[in-house]
């Protein structure tokens, strides 16, 4: 566990931030806390601040006020060194992918290990293990622009999990693929939920693929998702909603769909 990690707190905490940019504000008071272990879907209109609040959370930004803790510690009271340190216990997947074009799949996935200087006997035996868990052992040779959108996306994916971090940050992993390769990617989600039991942020526009989400969860031993027993739902997944720079709500799927709000039942419906 890293020396980040306030034992018996939340792994991410929000108290009453703000930040604005030139057209005006974009996060206004936003409070919320994420748990060890959870899963936090962050929905809302396009706008609504969604990449903003995770960009803070990896300390990529700095709110003008109220207080941001990532494992237990001031974000905006780390220094460099601590913010660099800070990330080798995050798993960052892009909306984009964002891989090195020049880079093989096998460099790409093992940049992060290169650069902390393993042998390269492990950092080989490492990327090979995350290429299996996303089923892409067979194109560690290729080249990005040899592979398809979703390909990238489970690159990106498997280059975010090589540390096996504490804290995985997801940018809308589903964002510009057709709805089958999204239903793979968001099964590949689960089954790293399910599998690290690490804490997760999770941006999505699409509300199909968040209640996927709540309500699957992956057997390792036929090595696919399935819907939970008894149409019950992920006790560790839960919803944050943002409208307008504002959380409108915060809380459970079960919560979220018996919802009284006339916005949030447009909204989800």
């Amino acid at each position: 566990m890293t020396e980040f990690l306030s034992v018996g707190g939340p792994m991410i905490e929000f108290d009453d931030v703000t930040i604005s940019f030139d057209r005006g504000p974009v996060l206004k008071n936003v409070s919320f806390q994420v748990a060890l272990g959870e899963t936090r879907i962050l929905l809302g209109p396009t706008g609504s601040g969604k990449s903003v609040l995770m960009k803070l959370v990896n300390g990529l930004l700095k709110p003008d006020s109220g207080q941001i803790r990532v494992f237990g510690r001031l974000v905006s009271e780390m220094d460099e060194r601590d913010l660099l340190v800070m990330r080798s216990h995050v798993g960052m997947v892009f909306q984009e992918s964002a891989l090195f074009d020049s880079l093989s799949v096998e460099d790409n996935v093992g940049y992060r290990l290169e650069e902390e200087h393993l042998d390269p006997r492990e950092i080989r035996e490492r990327v090979l293990e995350v290429l299996r868990f996303v089923d892409l052992e067979d194109a560690i040779d290729k080249f990005p622009d040899k592979l398809s959108g979703g390909m990238r996306r489970r690159v990106s994916i498997a280059r975010a999990i090589i540390g096996r971090p504490e804290l995985l940050l997801y940018d809308s992993p589903t964002g510009g693929l057709d709805p089958i390769t999204s239903s793979t990617i968001i099964e590949l989600v689960v089954k790293q939920r399910d599998v690290s039991h690490a804490t997760c942020l999770l941006i999505t526009h699409r509300l199909q693929d968040a209640f996927t989400l709540a309500t699957n969860r992956y057997n390792l031993r036929a090595n696919h998702m399935e819907p939970m027993p008894n149409h019950e739902v992920d006790a560790g997944t839960k919803f944050l909603v943002l409208q307008d720079g504002r959380v409108i709500f915060d809380g459970s799927t079960l919560e979220l769909t018996h919802s009284s709000d006339p916005w949030l039942l447009g909204y989800i419906e």
